[in-house]
């Protein structure tokens, strides 16, 4: 089976798109939805819209911190993150709010766990940006029997971790397009990037496959229609930061 792994979508209809496209044509047959699907972006209805479906077609879809601010937008932004909260609150229809406010924080399939952050604290919303924090997430998934991949979003960076014949995990950056061997006998932890909010300069979206038969993990960068996603954000009245973050990938 392939596995098509999205994360930190963020009303990014354009991207989506794109992202489903691609899995599709390249035999993906499940697909698991890693939470931040609002947010920053100028389509949160659309965007909700095509997750809802993805998850009555039999996606696993968890919770990400920008979802559970659209559904209790904070009374105070403390963060720019936390700007775009209540507007996107205002456009979800009641369904797609009760369907965000229901999501799980964690899901397994097989020896996968999905988690939007990372799995020592889900609630807690803590970045795996490293050996140490990855190392952290890895240890409390590995208390669950079976499991032996870790994979999340949260951070908008593809990365890869495995724990060695050592005692600690070794990162490795992936080549977009280029099949990784994960056997089994090591653990995996990764980051699958953001099909929406891409911020290492390239304005291209990402998202991953697992192939669970082969045991190999691909991580992909996808071309799609930034300037309509970034016109969509003006045209929605949002701040012009998160338009030019699209434009620049960043």
């Amino acid at each position: 089976m392939k596995l098509a792994l999205l994360s930190d979508i963020h009303s990014n209809v354009q991207a989506l798109d794109a992202c489903l496209e691609h899995a599709w044509l390249n035999g993906c047959t499940r697909f698991a939805l890693l939470g931040d699907f609002v947010g920053y972006g100028g389509d949160p209805g659309a965007v909700m819209q095509k997750v809802m479906a993805l998850a009555e077609d039999g996606a696993l879809v968890i919770k990400g911190n920008h979802d559970a601010m659209a559904v209790e937008p904070p009374a105070q932004s403390q963060q720019m993150g936390d700007s775009t909260a209540r507007w996107t609150h205002e456009q979800l229809s009641a369904q797609q709010l009760e369907f965000l406010s229901a999501l799980p924080m964690t899901a397994t399939l097989g020896a996968c766990l999905l988690v939007h952050a990372s799995a020592d604290a889900p609630e807690k919303w803590r970045y795996v940006e490293d050996e140490r924090s990855a190392g952290v997430s890895l240890e409390a998934a590995m208390q669950q029997p079976g499991v032996r991949y870790v994979f999340g979003g949260h951070v908008h960076h593809q990365t890869l971790y495995y724990k060695g014949s050592g005692r600690g995990l070794m990162a490795f950056k992936p080549t977009p397009g280029v099949e990784i061997p994960t056997p089994a006998h090591r653990q995996w932890i990764a980051t699958v990037g953001s099909v929406g909010q891409p911020r290492d300069g390239l304005p291209t979206a990402m998202y991953a496959v697992f192939d669970t038969d082969q045991a190999r993990l691909c991580f992909q960068r996808i071309p799609y229609d930034h300037a309509a996603a970034a016109a969509s954000v003006r045209r929605a009245g949002l701040p012009e930061f998160f338009a030019k973050r699209l434009e620049d990938g960043r």
